[in-house]
């Protein structure tokens, strides 16, 4: 007869599963996961504050914070990066202030802004891993460009 899992087991083997997968992928696939982290918790921020789920909100929020701060900042190139590497410094850097500033206020608009920031580069990431005959099929003419630039990011 098969027994449930004890959760404790459950978290050991999953926290096991992402530790050996993170050791297996490359660079790319890396940062793909961090952005889609980062898109993922501050989304589940917006419906923990649409839910007045004021710890959510708070572990959500710190978890994006986490993912850029630990993750996607330290995984940018500076010396070699050049002008992207700087640029989404700048953005990262912007999007952490305006997380915590969020989170202070409980403002939805600005983690919305967060979200928006950060779904063309995830976009853009993930375009460059595919084969040139798909991102040509999917640039149709008059399409948005992933751009790294925000006008609010300009005025931080």
């Amino acid at each position: 007869m098969l027994t449930a899992f004890p959760p404790r087991a459950a978290s050991a083997y999953q926290r096991i599963n992402v530790e050996t997968s993170m050791h297996t992928m490359d660079q790319h696939q890396l940062v793909s996961l961090l952005l889609d982290g980062v898109l993922g918790a501050v989304a589940a921020a917006r419906g923990a504050l649409a839910r007045q789920d004021v710890p959510a909100k708070c572990a959500s929020i710190g978890k994006a914070v986490r993912i850029v701060e630990e993750g996607l900042m330290t995984a940018l190139d500076t010396d070699n990066g050049g002008e992207i590497a700087a640029n989404l410094h700048t953005v990262y850097d912007y999007a952490l202030r305006r997380l915590l500033e969020a989170n202070v206020k409980n403002d939805d608009a600005m983690l919305a802004e967060v979200a928006r920031l950060f779904e063309p580069i995830a976009q853009g990431w993930k375009a460059m891993k595919q084969p040139p005959a798909a991102n040509h099929e999917s640039m149709a003419p008059g399409a948005a460009q992933p751009a790294l630039h925000h006008p609010m990011v300009a005025n931080a």
